[in-house]
């Protein structure tokens, strides 16, 4: 039953990606697009920040901080639940604690990574 459920979500997000049409979709010298804005065409003369492959990087940053939010919140909720469901089983205790504690250095793992990816990259990423 899990492993039907997975697999309808999973075609269900596939559906929709394949099937739905950008709804907002500009046209930069007669080329359609959703992602990259006129403002990013680049140039002769374009900053890093004015080209199209700086924008895909900000929204696959998003993308990824976003993930990352939500494994970190599924993760505590099942160490919580196996913790909370342990009764008196020292073994499931231990467990969670340490699912719990995983999830919490991959938190502080991701964010040191990004603070230090912003310092790294002049003007930092979303500057």
């Amino acid at each position: 039953m899990k492993l039907f459920a997975i697999g309808a979500f999973l075609f269900a997000g596939i559906a929709t990606l394949v099937v739905s049409t950008p709804s907002l979709a500009l046209t930069c010298g007669g080329v359609p697009t959703s992602i990259v804005s006129c403002e990013q065409a680049g140039g002769e003369n374009a900053t890093i920040e004015q080209t199209g492959v700086w924008g895909i990087l900000l929204i696959a940053i998003n993308i990824l901080t976003g993930l990352v939010a939500l494994a970190a919140v599924v993760g505590v909720v099942y160490g919580s639940v196996l913790y909370t469901s342990a009764g008196g089983n020292q073994e499931q205790v231990k467990k969670a604690m340490g699912i719990i504690t995983n999830v919490v250095i991959g938190v502080i793992a991701y964010a040191l990574m990004y603070s230090v990816s912003n310092f790294l990259i002049p003007g930092g990423i979303f500057a």
